[in-house]
């Protein structure tokens, strides 16, 4: 059990049953708090409580709590009557339903608190509501009064413990009205696959690594005013600037988260993975009976086939015929025109035979 003091005492309501728990913070501030000082001469500015009746200053044991009615009376109001409430959640958690966590808002998140099991009697039922809990993975709503007021709730196990988140009453949240842009904007597949890429790159991260930067510097900065140091710099804030190209910037975003991790080269450009293709609606219904239509697709690809097959036979055996008669014809042409050449030669020298004959005779 924490060893921290309880804020408020009472039980949990789980049906009939009835689970005496305490009420302890789950969280704790680690901030730094700063005293107001007089800046002259360094001392310290309190505030002092006086009543204004009397005119003196009064101590923490002489204030109790007032309401003030509208035409200004203060109407006293004690722990003792706010003991009476009469509603049942004045010391009981109360739990009313049990739904699934995705249910609850998380802009409906308030404060966190632990809620421990009061004494050995209370061991066996926190128990139960614990692996019920687990068993159904659900959460617990509840109605519970604290600090004046009385408060949503949310049950949940964290461990072997039963947390409590307080809730905010729906309507207190405000609606987003007016919050998101009004001005029409087209968002590009490239650019959201570089988002994607950014997304990736950045998303994994064990939560335990991350600490508070800030408080860390004020520290430094204390140590060194009280040592008479001089005082750290503070480093050069990046130049920002009107992002003119989008694509460009993130590329430069994802570059730069994977040098920070080491998984690219400096300089190396970014590999970006597309987005899964998106379904239109032409997309064409699947066809019920795989096998049976598989069939048909397979019979009608061959049927195709054949049907190529036949046509680029046909296709062949006509440029065969077409080639065999220009073939026939070129060698007839050729035919015919060499017979008169033969013919023209062998006349030429018959006629040559007979000169030479004649000019033998006449010597």
């Amino acid at each position: 059990m924490l060893h921290v003091r309880s804020i408020w005492n009472g039980a949990i309501s789980f049906g009939l049953v009835s689970i005496p728990i305490k009420l302890v913070n789950a969280t704790e501030s680690h901030s730094i708090s700063f005293r107001q000082i007089h800046e002259e001469d360094g001392g310290r500015i309190r505030y002092r409580k006086f009543c204004e009746l009397e005119d003196r200053e009064v101590s923490g044991a002489e204030i109790g709590k007032g309401y003030e009615d509208a035409d200004g009376t203060v109407i006293p109001i004690t722990d003792e009557d706010l003991s009476h409430l009469p509603i049942p959640t004045a010391k009981t958690i109360e739990i009313v339903a049990f739904v699934p966590a995705d249910r609850i808002d998380p802009l409906q998140m308030d404060a966190a608190y632990y809620l421990a099991a009061g004494g050995a009697p209370a061991a066996k039922p926190y128990t139960l509501l614990r692996e019920a809990l687990k068993r159904s993975n659900k959460v617990a709503i509840a109605k519970f009064a604290l600090r004046g007021r009385e408060r949503l709730g949310m049950l949940r196990v964290v461990g072997d413990a039963i947390a409590m988140h307080g809730l905010l009453w729906p309507d207190e949240v405000r609606a987003p009205e007016g919050i998101a842009p009004d001005t029409d904007v087209t968002v590009r597949d490239k650019e959201l696959d570089l988002a994607d890429a950014l997304m990736d790159t950045l998303g994994e991260v064990d939560l335990e690594d991350l600490h508070d930067e800030y408080r860390e510097a004020l520290e430094e900065v204390i140590a060194a005013k009280a040592a008479g140091e001089v005082l750290p710099e503070a480093p050069e804030p990046a130049r920002g600037g009107k992002v003119l190209d989008l694509m460009a910037a993130l590329e430069k975003s994802v570059r730069a988260a994977r040098e920070a991790r080491g998984e690219t080269a400096a300089g190396e450009k970014a590999e970006v993975k597309p987005l899964p293709e998106r379904k239109t609606a032409r997309t064409a219904p699947k066809q019920a009976g795989g096998k049976k239509s598989t069939a048909k697709k397979t019979a009608a690809k061959k049927t195709t086939a054949s049907a190529s097959a036949k046509k680029s036979t046909a296709r062949s055996t006509a440029k065969s015929g077409e080639g065999a008669k220009k073939t026939a014809a070129k060698s007839t042409a050729k035919s015919t025109t060499s017979t008169p050449k033969s013919t023209a030669k062998s006349t030429a020298k018959k006629t040559t035979a007979k000169k030479a004959t004649s000019r033998k005779r006449s010597a």
